[in-house]
């Protein structure tokens, strides 16, 4: 049989019309995939996965409501792509992959013979099955004749899930209020069924990282659930590893693992809704948070009213010309640049992990400082430049209520990470003029972390993750004031720490100068060049020192998640001393090729994420512009589940990739300074606020195309410039940058280098 070739053409037109038209209705909300970063490995061995969940609520959620293929803990996320069955529908706060849960609970759908421990009650599911989105998630769950889909719609502090049953006379909806199965946790939840309201309360007082901080006597996870459809039959449960013990018609129930059942007859398809709100403060604030964001039962409109707000969020940066799969990959690192830190406040009041106490006001948790203050933070200045004092206020109260700015809250102190990065986010919001906050309570915060030890400092070694209740501050700093540098015999990851010291020191020393407090910005200043005392000239490298001033013999003593290769370039604040301390531009350009070529850059690992750029300092811009291709390519970043090389660290991964492929980067926080990269994507559009008021600022790349990587000349406003810089007040007040790009490398595209 033959083909008429003719008869095609109009087909194929129509199909290509028909995806044209389908790519042009589509919003930037449209273009996230939220399982981008969910396996648990990574793109080769011995690399992470990226640490993401398909999670589902307005952005900066303060509760995340996700589909859960397994019992979370450190470690391990409540979803992993790789898993095909699904254990419960969770209202988490897992923030990443190396962070504990708290104040959790979950829900899960189940016909036939009752099972309640989460692996038994796991159902099967495949991916073809599943659907993600910011505001909506659904999969059907089980064999052929007794399938269930399950529904995720959320806001902030509420979630409302919908589960479609099929005939039976055994459907059952199972909550797990609390999951320890380790003997070291004293913790016990508590529920209480209400079947006159349809309604279980109950409260988590979990916290997984609590051997790691204070204790918190009145901490609590409260949660109300309630049903749209009559309980027949119900019942609390009580699990420590064996067999539950179960109470039929029991009403209340307190244990380490826990939970409670209702159970109903459900016809071909029936919907059954569950309301889900979650508080830190009390059951009568859950109820409150309920009613402003979740009143009625009108699942769609939750589904509609969240993508509205993404949809506003997001489209405050518009691409222009790139592929449908590098606009999924865009738009999925803004969304992941806005899901930390997380709103902890709920209307008006917050819970505070620093004193125990309930406060008036606006606070936000689960800061990745140690990854965040390099790119995540600066790019929030632009993308949501309304939350960042309130950001800094958060910070600050934390340091009211608790004595000392947190490392890493998860949601109190934690001892996890070196250096007190707070200090660099706080002082790179007041450069850039964010400053609704106490200023001076704010350098009080900074200050003492730069001038003042830890309690005993020079009786603990310190280390990551060292258990107690002692905050850590920065752990070695009186051998750092006295000696210039962390004595490694004295003080663990000390390379690390004395460069990391001297970051925070250098960026309070802009806000001390910018408040004429010029004794401290002297002090700070000199205290941020003791990297340089590590220096060893013999290996060429950055190396541990003992406390009498020898050096260490392992070369690879001193560091944090790397060796002598991830922090050589780390002094980011000081790149000018770093270049005579190499012995010139041409030597240090020549470390960083050998850097790059000998595969030491691993771009997994936040220290050196701003080494690629280092190159626009030694008068090489063209390199920098190379390995901007490069790494903002596949081989990091892709529109598959298996979509970010390494873990994502609450959006740093992202905002690294949203800063790469725009043209510009924020290498040392404290100053207004952009280094310039260069643009992936033919035009940008970022949606400002300045001085209250909406303006935009355009990036377009002229020429650009696979092979035209090169910066040929860049304008603002017509205006050439003549270093491969630019500021944050020319990006505020500027209009448009323009990029004429080639495809060979251009040495005279900047005057000045």
């Amino acid at each position: 049989m033959k083909t008429n070739k003719k008869s095609l053409y109009p087909f194929l037109l129509l199909l290509l019309s028909i995806a044209v038209m389908s790519a042009q209705n589509k919003m930037e909300v449209d273009y996230v995939n939220p399982l981008i970063g969910t396996p648990s490995s990574g793109f080769m061995e011995g690399r992470d996965g990226g640490g993401t969940m398909p999670c589902v609520g307005t952005p900066f959620a303060m509760t995340n409501f996700v589909a859960q293929t397994r019992e979370n803990k450190i470690s391990e996320m409540p979803y992993f792509y790789e898993d095909n069955t699904i254990q419960g529908f969770m209202a988490t706060h897992q923030p990443t992959v190396w962070m504990g849960d708290y104040g959790y609970v979950s829900v899960m759908p189940q016909v036939g013979k009752l099972k309640l421990l989460p692996k038994d009650r796991a159902m099967p599911f495949t991916h073809k099955d599943e659907i993600s989105k910011p505001n909506y998630y659904s999969v059907s769950m089980g064999d052929k004749n007794q399938k269930i889909k399950g529904e995720i719609a959320a806001a902030s502090r509420c979630g409302i899930f919908q589960f479609t049953f099929p005939k039976s006379d055994e459907s059952h909806i199972i909550i797990q209020g609390i999951n320890i199965t380790e003997n070291k946790k004293a913790f016990h939840g508590y529920i209480k069924i209400d079947e006159n309201k349809r309604e279980i309360t109950g409260f988590n007082p979990e916290r997984m990282s609590s051997h790691l901080g204070p204790e918190l006597k009145n901490f609590k996870g409260y949660f109300i659930i309630q049903f749209d459809k009559p309980f027949e039959r119900f019942g609390t449960w009580n699990s420590f590893r064996t067999e539950p013990d179960i109470i039929e018609m029991g009403k209340e129930q307190t244990g380490a693992r826990m939970g409670g059942y209702i159970s109903f007859k459900t016809e071909k398809n029936e919907k059954v809704k569950v309301k889900i709100a979650t508080s830190f403060i009390s059951l009568d604030q859950a109820r409150e948070n309920l009613s402003k964001e979740i009143p009625d039962w009108d699942f769609n409109k939750v589904v509609e009213n969240t993508r509205d707000i993404w949809q506003d969020n997001l489209s405050r940066i518009k691409v222009n010309g790139a592929t449908e799969d590098q606009k999924s990959i865009f738009y999925t690192a803004l969304f992941h640049t806005m899901l930390f830190p997380r709103e902890f406040s709920e209307y008006g009041r917050y819970y505070s992990p620093f004193d125990d106490k309930v406060h008036e006001g606006v606070s936000y948790n689960d800061y990745s400082l140690w990854d965040t203050f390099r790119a995540l933070h600066p790019l929030l200045h632009f993308t949501q430049p309304e939350r960042v004092s309130p950001m800094i206020q958060s910070l600050l109260q934390m340091y009211q209520e608790g004595g000392w700015l947190p490392k890493w809250p998860n949601p109190t102190y934690t001892n996890i990470m070196t250096g007190t990065h707070a200090d660099a986010v706080i002082a790179d919001a007041y450069i850039k003029g964010f400053r609704d906050y106490d200023l001076d309570l704010a350098y009080e915060a900074v200050r003492k972390n730069a001038m003042h030890p830890p309690y005993r400092d020079t009786e603990k070694p310190w280390g990551d993750r060292d258990e107690g209740t002692l905050y850590e501050a920065r752990g070695g700093l009186t051998y750092y004031h006295s000696l210039g540098y962390v004595a490694a015999d004295k003080t663990r990851e000390s390379v690390t720490r004395t460069i990391e010291f001297g970051i925070d020191d250098f960026s309070i020393a802009q806000m001390a100068k910018d408040m004429g407090k010029m004794e401290d910005y002297g002090r700070l200043m000199g205290w941020s060049k003791n990297y340089k005392n590590l220096y060893n000239k013999e290996t060429g490298f950055l190396n541990a020192r003992l406390f009498n001033g020898d050096w260490d013999k392992n070369e690879q003593e001193g560091f944090t998640e790397g060796g002598r290769w991830t922090y050589l370039f780390g002094a980011m604040h000081d790149i000018e001393g770093s270049i005579e301390l190499f012995g010139g531009k041409e030597k240090f350009a020549a470390k960083l090729n050998e850097n790059f070529d000998g595969q030491h850059y691993r771009h997994d690992n936040e220290p050196g994420h701003h080494y690629a750029y280092l190159f626009n300092y030694a008068g090489q811009p063209w390199k920098t512009q190379e390995l901007i291709r490069k790494h903002t390519s596949t081989i990091n970043y892709r529109n598959h589940p298996l979509g970010i090389n390494g873990n994502d660290d609450c959006g740093q991964m992202s905002a690294w990739y949203v800063f790469g492929v725009m043209g510009f980067y924020p290498v040392t926080p404290g100053t207004e300074i952009f280094a310039i990269g260069a643009p992936q994507f033919p035009e940008f559009t970022i949606n400002l606020l300045k001085n209250g008021e909406q303006k935009s600022f355009r990036i377009k790349a002229s020429n650009l195309s696979e092979e035209n990587m090169y910066i040929q000349s860049v304008k603002l406003d017509r205006k050439v410039l003549d270093e491969p810089f630019i500021t944050y007040t020319q990006i505020v007040n500027g209009n448009l940058l323009e990029f004429e790009m080639g495809k060979n490398p251009n040495p005279t595209a900047f005057k000045n280098n």
